[in-house]
C-alpha cells in the first residue's frame, strides 16, 4: 500500500487527476475495509486539490449519513431529495452546482461553501452513498471533475 502521495499542482486539472488516480488505486489495493478506503480517497482528493470539504455520505435507511471526510464539521443526516446530496441520490446522477446559493433547497452546512459537486456511489445498481465536494470558490467544478470523480468512485469495493 502506498502511504505517500505525489502531489502535482502545476499541471492541468485532467493531468492532476491522471496522476492521482493510480495513487488512489494503490491506497485501496489489498484493503477490504470500506471506511478506511473512503477516508483515504477523501484525504487524497483534499490533499491534491485543496478543496474546502471532501467526504462521503452513505445511505442508511431513508437518509444519507455522514461518513469519512476531510474538512470542517458537517451536516450529519440528509433526507433523500433534499439539498444537492439528497437530490444526487434521488436522481442517481452527478450534480455540478456552480453557485450553491442558486440551488433550490441547498443545505448550508457551512456558509463558506460556494460551489459543489456530488457524485453518486453505485453498488449493485443502486445508489449506496455520495461523494460530496465543496469549494469556497464559485464555479469550481466542471465536466472534467465529474468525469474523473465518477472514475474514482468506481474504484470503491463494497
Amino acid at each position: 500500500m502506498a502511504e505517500d502521495l505525489t502531489i502535482i499542482r502545476s499541471a492541468s486539472k485532467a493531468e492532476q487527476y491522471t496522476s492521482l488516480i493510480p495513487q488512489i488505486q494503490a491506497l485501496l489495493e489489498g484493503e477490504p475495509d470500506l471506511v478506511a478506503n473512503l477516508a483515504n480517497i477523501a484525504a487524497a482528493l483534499k490533499e491534491q486539490f485543496g478543496w474546502f470539504w471532501v467526504g462521503f455520505y452513505l445511505v442508511k435507511g431513508d437518509e444519507l449519513v455522514l461518513g469519512s471526510f476531510q474538512g470542517p464539521v458537517a451536516c450529519t443526516r440528509i433526507a433523500k431529495g433534499r439539498g444537492v446530496c439528497g437530490t444526487a441520490w434521488a436522481e442517481a446522477k452527478t450534480l455540478v452546482v456552480p453557485d450553491v446559493d442558486t440551488f433550490p433547497g441547498h443545505i448550508a452546512c457551512s456558509s463558506l461553501s460556494r460551489s459543489e459537486i456530488v457524485v453518486p456511489l453505485l453498488h449493485n445498481g443502486l445508489v449506496a452513498g455520495v461523494l460530496d465536494v465543496d469549494s469556497e470558490a464559485l464555479d469550481q467544478f466542471d465536466a472534467t471533475d465529474a468525469q474523473y470523480l465518477e472514475e474514482i468512485v468506481k474504484l470503491i469495493k463494497w
